[in-house]
């Protein structure tokens, strides 16, 4: 996930920093709309010509002939939430697009205008420029600065900062003995709820059995929306465990040191390149370092842990065999080593840690390019609505994660917009084959048959993370608003039939192009469809000021609603 593309600042969105905003006027979602929205074209009105990549056979079936090809003939932006996640600012404001993962529901209100939307009088008048630089600032400033104070992510952060923090006072008043004598085993179970926050394998089974137990009709909707607020803000656990963890090493740190004559060097020694490696990793997991220097914050964050991993390992034998009395290691035999509790948090750490590893491997796949904008990557096997995949050529450095597009068949493909070197390469060097993780995780999207019925949002090709759910039944009753620019010559007009026909959305659709009708209020479209269609929550997936606004918007209509989070 590269937020940096030459020159150009770009920032990344992964997990779970939340959106409880009030609404921006200068974003153009703050536009109004009308009352009465213009009526939907047919799925068989006369279309504007445009050019289409085709799936292979082997995926295509009635609806899977959407990917358009003829990106360059429009300033609207070809990456996507779920469908690249390296974003391009470039054009950010023609087109609103998300980029995220995780997220969680927005409680702020703000008020939602409703107005005249007039088309634009030239539609092909190119929109006047703004500098890169100033957008960059702008969703920055969404991502870092204009957030709101008791996000779930925020509340979850400061629970686990909150009661480690009992613990050490307990611990170092002498109320805690046993915190007191295995503060290291504090700081282990930190480690490890903070992996396991993490561990994709992990999530797609709790988010699993979340559908399972809560996606059922006499379930109240508060409890199904705080499950899903919840899920997707299990980053502020990791980072609040993350910090608690350090806090606990500190301490242990500081009792050995109070007790050099039965502590060895070494181990002190160990302990504190662990403390060293983890507090670099929570440096480099800073949002600001994370969003201006993603690579720096991936590949610190995964080599640093895994060498503190590696350290403790070291810490566990050393003071597992150490005996105080003769100031040597001769009690290190297996017998004492499985009695020790740091041995089994450890290994737990290092099985999840490296469980999505396991089904790390290279697969043929098919990469068609019908231009420089967009390439579509084919891979074998279908794959259930909801869930999302990773991609890489250097499995050590890097991962991209990308929405998957299937109807649960024999392939599926995944829609990759050119905005960094890894997507323009899969154009100008395209590979037979490439590196994947054999585990999909479980996204907000898999959530959405916890409903009985839902709104889902998309702006651009924000499209791409539902349309395995146009293509796939499924037991929730679920409506689309899909606003974008030049739909039919950026996207295809198969793109918006699909939508129009899907036997799930049986007509429940809103496709507003703003090269012809102009900028929505997208909120106030979000409101309505969900009104008309009786959706119990409304899941938007665009870029920070438009995520805000409508969740913002729905909130203060009484509506739940979800969109995309960054947290560090």
């Amino acid at each position: 996930m590269d937020w940096q593309d030459q020159a150009k600042p770009k920032f990344s969105s992964c997990r779970g920093v939340s959106f409880e905003l009030k609404a921006s006027p200068g974003s153009p979602f703050a536009f109004q709309a009308l009352d009465h929205y213009p009526p939907q074209p047919p799925p068989d009105a006369p279309t504007s010509a445009g050019r289409w990549v085709w799936l292979p056979q082997s995926f295509s079936r009635a609806s899977s002939r959407i990917f358009p090809s003829a990106f360059g003939r429009s300033t609207s932006r070809v990456s996507s939430h779920f469908c690249d996640l390296d974003l391009d600012d470039e054009d950010a404001d023609d087109e609103p697009v998300v980029n995220g993962a995780d997220v969680e529901m927005a409680i702020a209100a703000s008020a939602v205008a409703v107005d005249d939307v007039q088309p634009r009088k030239k539609a092909n008048a190119p929109a006047p420029a703004k500098p890169a630089a100033s957008s960059a600032r702008s969703r920055l400033g969404v991502i870092l600065l204009d957030q709101g104070l008791f996000t779930v992510y925020k509340r979850l952060f400061v629970l686990c900062v909150a009661l480690n923090a009992v613990g050490l006072v307990l611990a170092s008043t002498g109320h805690f003995p046993y915190a007191r004598a295995h503060a290291a085993v504090f700081a282990m179970g930190n480690i490890l709820a903070l992996t396991l926050c993490r561990s994709e394998a992990v999530l797609r089974v709790v988010f699993w059995l979340a559908v399972a137990l809560f996606g059922r009709p006499w379930v109240p909707v508060v409890v199904k929306t705080g499950v899903t607020a919840i899920l997707q803000s299990l980053g502020g656990v990791h980072s609040g465990c993350g910090v608690s963890s350090l806090a606990w090493l500190v301490y242990a740190l500081v009792q050995a040191l109070q007790h050099r004559d039965v502590t060895p060097r070494e181990v002190v020694g160990v302990a504190s390149a662990i403390l060293g490696l983890l507090a670099l990793s929570c440096m480099a997991a800073f949002p600001l370092v994370r969003h201006l220097h993603h690579n720096v914050f991936e590949r610190t964050h995964r080599f640093a842990g895994w060498t503190a991993l590696a350290l403790l390992w070291v810490f566990v034998v050393l003071s597992a065999g150490y005996d105080p009395a003769t100031a040597s290691y001769h009690r290190l035999t297996g017998s004492v080593l499985v009695k020790r509790q740091e041995l089994w948090l450890t290994a737990a750490i290092t099985f999840f840690t490296f469980l999505p590893w396991l089904t790390v491997r290279r697969v043929p796949v098919t990469i068609t390019a019908r231009s420089s904008h967009a390439s579509v990557i084919t891979f074998q096997g279908g794959v259930k609505g909801g869930l999302l995949g990773r991609i890489s050529r250097s499995p050590l450095s890097e991962w991209h994660a990308f929405g998957i597009i299937s109807d649960n068949g024999d392939s599926h493909a995944m829609l990759a917009g050119a905005v960094g070197d890894f997507t323009r390469a899969l154009i100008s060097d395209p590979p037979t084959r490439l590196w994947v993780r054999g585990v999909h995780f479980a996204g907000l999207p898999y959530l959405l048959n916890m409903y009985r019925g839902a709104t889902m949002v998309a702006t651009g090709s924000g499209i791409c993370v539902f349309m395995s759910f146009l293509m796939q039944p499924g037991p929730a009753e679920l409506s689309l608003v899909w606003v974008a620019k030049g739909i039919d010559a950026n996207y295809g007009e198969e793109m918006k039939s699909a939508a129009y026909s899907s036997e799930r959305l049986r007509g429940r659709v809103i496709v507003h192009d703003t090269a012809l009708m102009g900028r929505p209020n997208v909120a106030a479209l979000a409101v309505d469809a969900a009104r008309r269609w009786g959706s119990e929550v409304v899941v938007v997936t665009s870029n920070p000021e438009g995520s805000r606004d409508v969740v913002a918007g729905c909130t203060k209509a009484g509506i739940p609603a979800f969109g995309p989070i960054w947290d560090s």
